[in-house]
């Protein structure tokens, strides 16, 4: 039988090792994973927990998988990070972007464990990986479904935190709604948080009483598709998972991760021994990002011409920054079918032109 655990602390840690060891002899693969929200956000968090799941299915009596819950981001993560690879952690699995530093700091305190870092971009040691999913894309269909549906031309978007991420995600969403509704409009309203039900709550209400009856998000709760529901008359998309619970409506659609592709061969490149330090960035096409179920709220030519962008994309046909684009203040950006470098997008800190508001510092 499987061991799962939970770490809740130095003294737990130290003693899952000690009972590990005792039961099969450091035998197991031991895989940590560290989440910034709880397993049951129903979005980011439970789809990286679905691919912890799929490791421990691939894997059975072979591995022992761990995990420690709504960790912050900070000095809190690096404690935890550092009681995952004292317990005898093989590989950890660190799954937000402000893990990135306590996952490096940790990782030089223990070259023999191997860490991989969700959405960041430092690796300072042989030991660190990197990891992340071109988002970006699923984005790009959002936004032509929200600029074909929207009825006052008003879509409001829910960021979390302004970072390159976050930004393409904004952009690939507005590029697209703007190229089939030239009236629409953007509202972005920075929640500055993950996860947050009820500042999501609050946030996604004010853009609708500000007129908005699309919302898309990029934080992790169902609360802006509940506030949705609630208001009537309003669509919104599933964000990292399905939250198909809101389908056919007001969830019309969603961005799904899958992380479990990429779990499972990363736990058994440490298990055969060829585990490298590498930078991981995949989009559709290698199936780590995927298209929720698009409803019949959405009307069939609509679902159609999204569809397709998908299999474009798939195909590699078709690349949501596409020229010609201009940046938020007139200077050009991309020139006619020119295509964005993956350097300026990890990279990205402006608005695409036509968006209004700053983005914070």
């Amino acid at each position: 039988m499987k061991r799962r655990t939970i770490l809740t602390g130095a003294i737990a840690a130290l003693g899952l090792a000690t009972g590990a060891a005792l039961a099969d002899g450091h035998a197991k693969t031991k895989v940590g994973f560290v989440y910034v929200g709880p397993v049951g956000d129903g979005g980011w968090t439970y789809e990286h927990d679905q691919g912890r799941l799929a490791v421990e299915a691939e894997f059975h009596d072979k591995v022992e998988t761990i995990y420690q819950e709504s960790v912050p981001e900070g000095s809190d993560a690096e404690r935890v990070i550092t009681q995952m690879a004292l317990s005898g952690a093989d590989i950890i699995f660190t799954t937000s972007f402000g893990y990135m530093d306590p996952t490096n700091a940790v990782a030089a305190k223990f070259p023999n464990v191997k860490f991989e870092h969700a959405t960041g971009y430092k690796r300072n040691t042989p030991n660190v990986s990197t990891y992340s999913a071109r988002f970006y894309e699923g984005r790009a269909v959002q936004g032509h479904i929200a600029g074909k549906m929207t009825k006052t031309n008003k879509i409001g978007y829910i960021a979390s935190f302004p970072i390159p991420e976050v930004i393409r995600g904004i952009n690939a969403a507005y590029i697209h709604a703007k190229k089939v509704n030239p009236d629409v409009e953007f509202s972005v309203v920075w929640a500055y948080t993950w996860f947050d039900p009820a500042k999501e709550a609050d946030a996604a209400t004010a853009l609708i009483e500000q007129g908005a009856d699309v919302i898309l998000q990029h934080t992790d709760s169902t609360a802006p598709l509940a506030a949705a529901e609630k208001a009537g008359g309003v669509i919104g998309f599933g964000q990292a998972s399905d939250m198909a619970e809101y389908s056919p409506s007001p969830r019309v659609s969603s961005i799904i991760d899958n992380w479990a592709p990429y779990y499972i061969a990363r736990v058994k490149a440490v298990m055969d021994g060829t585990w490298e330090s590498v930078d991981t960035w995949d989009g559709i096409a290698p199936g780590m990002v995927k298209i929720g179920e698009i409803t019949d709220a959405v009307p069939a030519d609509v679902k159609a011409e999204a569809l397709a962008m998908r299999d474009q994309m798939a195909a590699g046909t078709y690349h949501p920054f596409t020229g010609p684009l201009k940046k938020q203040d007139g200077s050009d950006w991309l020139a006619d079918g020119e295509v964005a470098d993956d350097g300026t997008l990890a990279g990205m800190n402006f608005y695409v032109e036509g968006l209004t508001g700053d983005i914070p510092n």
